[in-house]
């Protein structure tokens, strides 16, 4: 007892330290060239070009023909999602897709948004842009650029987009009505992935700023999850005069000695900062452990052979999709794995989860997102040695891979105006509970100094 006292005391010195020596520092704002061949002399072009989602029968027979050949392995009796995407009921999402999936129309729907191009770092860069409807009189809009991230797309913002921009016919009040601004990663559907080696999640958040001052607005604010939660936190270290706010639905905090904490946790739970609540969502922690491992096998993948599983994937529609679904299964709710079905269609319908395989399969990107994680990934890489000092809102979304609670988000963004246990939802959150997470971020716009938690 008196041992882990002791330790439990050391350990809280350390911290201390590690924490009180950190100072204000930025990321060195560079440039770059992804583009293929030798940078040309010539000025880039910077103009912003109307673009607009197509598809083709061509492109349909191959798909359905590509289907129509499908072989599969039976699974194992009463294995569930256990050992991956359960083949009997990727039967029934095969069947959906070839028979009764009509792309046309969720061309149709993607289209439903205005869609452009522009040129920067060698890169055509793919983004929608929503305007408010119905701009309150007197009232400005504030610009909102959201970014995704792996196994996303631009698509996982549809749903949030009218409660951002059109608030008052949607439920909420329209004291903050934003613009909203959202790229697709360079690699990722319709954004020109890099030609060179080393395209990070610095680079990206670079080309993003660029694209935000190219649209004309000088501050803003901006929310991501995922990669796009990484992209922002560097935009931030990049660029913090410009960002007005800054809201995540995860985090990736690897400077934080409160990791070290977890053994003694759930004895000391009070000492270190848990809540009650934080207690429930991060033990027993053998439990979240061997959940990560279990998560994680793609990532180790990804982070070092990203080309070798992506020859496979990139030409089969079906691997495609079991690859990408179970993604969206267990990342929503770990306990998923033990349905028969994933439990894909409790949070989505079909037609959304097939949406975003085909924008991965017709633009052919599945290889270059993935190559997203080794160039992120198996290196130190400074902006994870900084710290945000932004206005940051964080929402913690019960089912996310990892909880987060306050005193660790705290280590990395200590100007955290907002921190939210969310009532429901996991990893991708936009996609899953779009006005839960939209009235998250509106927290941001409000609070412009202190902090609130709820």
């Amino acid at each position: 007892m008196w041992l882990e006292i002791l330790l439990a005391s050391v350990l809280g010195f350390v911290i201390y330290w590690f924490v009180s020596k950190d100072k204000e520092e930025t990321l060195p704002l560079e440039d770059g060239w992804w583009g293929p061949g030798v940078r040309p002399t010539a000025g880039e072009d910077k103009s912003i070009r109307p673009f607009k989602v197509e598809t083709s029968d061509e492109e349909i027979n191959d798909l359905h023909q590509r289907i129509d050949r499908v072989r599969l392995t039976p699974p194992l009796e009463d294995s569930r999602f256990h050992y991956g995407f359960n083949s009997n009921y990727l039967k029934k999402i095969i069947s959906y897709w070839r028979n009764e999936f009509d792309w046309r129309k969720q061309v149709e729907i993607l289209n439903k948004y205005p869609h452009f191009k522009t040129k920067i770092e060698g890169l055509d860069i793919h983004f929608i842009h929503v305007k408010p409807p119905n701009l309150p009189s007197g009232q400005t809009p504030k610009p909102l650029l959201m970014v995704h991230g792996w196994p996303g797309s631009f698509y996982e913002f549809y749903k949030i987009i009218p409660f951002l921009t059109d608030p008052k016919n949607h439920g909420l009040s329209d004291e903050h009505v934003f613009e909203v601004i959202c790229p697709s990663i360079p690699g990722y559907s319709f954004s020109e992935a890099s030609s060179k080696k080393g395209f990070n999640s610095v680079a990206t958040a670079r080309i993003f700023y660029k694209l935000m001052l190219r649209l004309g607005f000088q501050k803003f604010y901006i929310q991501g999850g995922d990669w796009g939660a990484l992209i922002c936190t560097n935009m931030a270290q990049l660029v913090p005069s410009h960002i007005k706010g800054l809201h995540l639905n995860m985090a990736l905090i690897l400077r934080n000695f409160y990791t070290l904490t977890l053994p003694l946790g759930r004895c000391f739970g009070g000492l270190f900062g848990y809540t009650e609540r934080d207690m429930e969502l991060i033990y027993p922690f053998k439990k979240i452990f061997f959940s990560l491992l279990r998560e994680s096998g793609y990532l180790h993948i990804q982070s070092t052979k990203p080309d070798t599983v992506g020859c496979a994937l990139n030409d089969s529609p079906v691997g495609l999709a079991a690859y990408i679904l179970e993604k969206f299964s267990t990342w929503t709710n770990s306990e998923f794995r033990d349905l028969e079905d994933g439990g894909l269609e409790r949070k989505f319908s079909l037609d959304d989860l097939l949406t975003g395989i085909m924008l991965y399969w017709t633009t052919g990107s599945i290889t270059s997102s993935q190559r997203f994680y080794k160039e992120n990934l198996g290196q130190v890489n400074k902006h994870e040695m900084l710290k945000v000092y932004v206005p940051t809102g964080f929402a913690a979304f019960p089912c996310e891979l990892m909880h987060l609670p306050e005193k660790w988000v705290k280590t990395k963004y200590p100007n955290l105006i907002s921190y939210s246990y969310m009532p429901r939802g996991g990893h991708f959150a936009a996609f899953e509970e779009p006005e839960l997470l939209a009235q998250d971020i509106r927290k941001v716009a409000v609070h412009k100094t202190g902090g609130k938690k709820s």
